[in-house]
């Protein structure tokens, strides 16, 4: 479709060249005719100075009279020849092929007839003040009859009529008028070919200073000067509007295909579209890399290109041209997107996303201001100081906040397993990655921005203070958590597994804020919780055999210790211990504590034991059963994995409901 109407527009263009041409034609004829006349003229002119010479012995007047009519036949042969030579142009002009294979000769051939247009006109002129000068001469000394006089003006009105025409045709007539038309054409098809659209490296190092300047020279030396020649020559003749808008369109088409191989259509979605963080990380991402393409490469050389076609245009037209094709490439939409998240609803992953787009933003700082700088991109230039604002203050108060909504899920059940919650899992993560390299400058500067803006001074450990903050929230929220268990030994698990997970956080970024006094009292913590759990649990079956009890016999006691070992472990069969390292050393200590005692019961009541030996557990079956338990939902944890250990499902039902927290803030 795009090729038809392509070829409609050139038809067009073809049939308005052949008008120009048949106007032009008529002119020439016009011309024709007027070289007879002229030299019928000088005809007239020297037949009237041969006329008045003999009388000139008599009286010095018809001397003067000769010197007139000899002033005016220099002027008036030069007329006869520059229309020679404008005939000649008017040939090169007419033709019917396009100049843009030989432009330059082609512009040559314009200034030529304009200069000749001009020589022309200036002659006529001359001439006929020489020949009014000899009519007023001739009328004011009675020395040549009317008939002699009518010839002189009828030469003159003949100069008068060819001057008119020249200068016609100088202010743009149909001949000009068609040669102009002929250079838009050209411009628009040298354009068109030239067109390549860039490529997009999908790569995570950003753009070098290199990449970015050879992708900005998106024509040739050649076709550049080609282009510069026709809108200089077009400037002069007040016809650039049209390869203006040309250029507009064929740019901003070429910078659309540049855009086109990638894949856009996250910009089209709602934030709400997306079925989980990951992948509007991925989005996120994606954006970034896609932004800078568009603004270092895309629009960098669509803004160099405007600026040496038409640079030397005095109105500044280049900027205005620039900025349409920097939105029609669709670096709005790229502005949105980032307005979109930026507007969504409060969450901690937000914060995360609001630094990505900042860092984004910072990145492209110089080059936005180096673009979007001039009054013609003011759309461009405000919904980007929007977007800035948004996110610093977005960020800032999401921040700021993040204690508090630890505080306010205080209210929330524990794990019925006695693992480790979601929320403190979550949350350590969330502050490694505050605290990474990636995120804490930028969350430093924009803090320090925000600051700014409320005139208020930044002061230094302002992060790490926050941070300190949400795990002091996180330690309170363990101890209420730990209250709400009904079981003390499922209580002691939970506090068990909240220590081993601050433990293992030795070596990241958390764990390094924190320091090695903090990571070692959670270790002892952990311990102590753990002999806590044991004394709570196996150390009072245990009892039931080492106590020495006169009023039951071994049978009964044996019976009693398998009943309460078979209730102790159903209800412990569901519950988790998140260290692999640390279930094993449960394992240890459990069966160290059961195993020799029951072993000794075992061979000091054996008479009993073979008697009833369908009801008791054997030794090994005990071990055996034992070394079952803590090992539903078991996560090895690391520095590299804490929090990872999240299903995408699990990640999104912590982050929905701190979003609903901080909503309802």
């Amino acid at each position: 479709m795009a090729e038809v109407q392509s070829f409609d527009n050139l038809l067009a263009c073809r049939n308005l060249l052949k008008a120009s041409v048949d106007n032009s034609t008529a002119l020439a004829l016009a011309l024709d005719k007027t070289g007879p006349r002229i030299a019928e003229l000088d005809q007239k002119l020297t037949f009237l100075e041969m006329a008045i010479r003999p009388g000139g012995s008599k009286n010095c007047t018809f001397a003067a009279v000769r010197d007139h009519i000899s002033l005016a036949l220099g002027p008036s042969a030069a007329v006869l020849k520059i229309l020679d030579s404008i005939r000649e142009l008017e040939k090169s002009l007419l033709s019917d092929s396009l100049p843009h294979s030989d432009i330059f000769s082609y512009i040559s051939t314009i200034k030529q007839f304009e200069d000749a247009i001009k020589f022309l006109t200036a002659n006529c002129n001359l001439a006929i003040q020489w020949l009014e000068g000899v009519i007023q001469f001739l009328e004011g000394n009675s020395v040549a009859d009317d008939r002699y006089i009518s010839k002189v003006k009828r030469s003159v009105a003949i100069l008068e009529e060819l001057q008119a025409t020249g200068e016609q045709a100088g202010r743009n007539g149909e001949l000009l008028s068609g040669a102009f038309a002929k250079l838009e054409i050209s411009f628009k098809q040298i354009l068109t070919e030239s067109n390549a659209p860039l490529g997009f490296t999908n790569s995570s190092s950003p753009w070098t200073a290199e990449q970015a300047y050879n992708a900005a020279l998106p024509l040739p030396g050649p076709i550049l000067r080609k282009l510069q020649a026709i809108v200089e020559k077009l400037n002069t003749g007040n016809r650039t509007n049209s390869c203006i808008s040309v250029f507009i369109e064929v740019r901003s088409l070429n910078a659309k295909n540049s855009l086109r191989a990638l894949d856009l259509d996250y910009l089209e979605n709602a934030v709400e579209e997306y079925d989980n963080v990951q992948d509007m990380e991925g989005c996120i991402h994606e954006w970034s890399k896609h932004m800078e393409f568009i603004v270092k490469c895309v629009l960098e050389s669509e803004h160099m290109l405007c600026k040496e076609v038409f640079g030397s245009l005095a109105s500044g037209a280049w900027t205005g041209c620039f900025a349409k094709i920097a939105v029609e490439s669709g670096i709005i939409l790229f502005l949105r997107f980032g307005m979109s998240i930026a507007e969504s609803k409060k969450s901690p992953t937000k914060l995360l996303h609001l630094l990505n787009i900042f860092s984004v933003l910072e990145t492209l700082r110089m080059d936005f201001n180096k673009l979007f700088g001039g009054e013609s991109c003011n759309e461009i230039k405000t919904m980007t100081r929007d977007l800035v604002t948004k996110v610093v203050n977005g960020a800032s108060e999401i921040f700021w906040e993040l204690p508090l909504q630890v505080e306010l899920e205080r209210r929330s059940s524990p794990p019925s397993d006695g693992g480790v919650p979601r929320l403190v899992s979550f949350v350590t993560d969330y502050c490694n990655r505050l605290l990474d390299d990636n995120y804490r400058p930028i969350l430093t500067q924009v803090l320090r921005i925000h600051q700014g803006w409320k005139y208020e001074k930044y002061e230094e450990g302002l992060v790490t203070n926050q941070i300190y903050s949400i795990v002091r929230e996180i330690a309170v929220n363990l101890d209420a958590w730990s209250k709400a268990y009904e079981r003390k030994a499922l209580s002691y698990i939970f506090m068990m597994n909240n220590h081993c997970h601050f433990t293992s956080l030795k070596g990241t970024k958390l764990g390094n804020l924190m320091g090695d006094s903090w990571l070692n009292a959670h270790g002892n913590y952990k311990e102590y919780y753990s002999a806590l759990y044991l004394r709570e649990t196996w150390g009072k079956i245990l009892a039931s055999l080492t106590q020495d009890n006169p009023d039951s016999s071994p049978k009964m006691r044996l019976m009693a210790f398998n009943e309460a070992f078979d209730d102790m472990y159903k209800k412990q069969l569901n519950w988790v211990v998140i260290d692999e390292s640390l279930t094993n050393k449960m394992h240890k200590l459990v069966v160290q504590a059961l195993v020799p005692a029951y072993t000794s019961y075992l061979q000091k009541y054996r008479v009993v034991v073979e008697h009833r030996s369908d009801v008791f557990y054997t030794v090994q079956s005990l071990e055996t059963m034992l070394n079952t338990l803590f090992k539903a939902k078991q996560v090895k944890y690391t520095s590299s994995t804490i929090g990872s250990h999240l299903t995408g499902e699990q990640r999104n039902a912590v982050i929905d409901q701190l979003r609903f927290t901080l909503t309802a803030m």
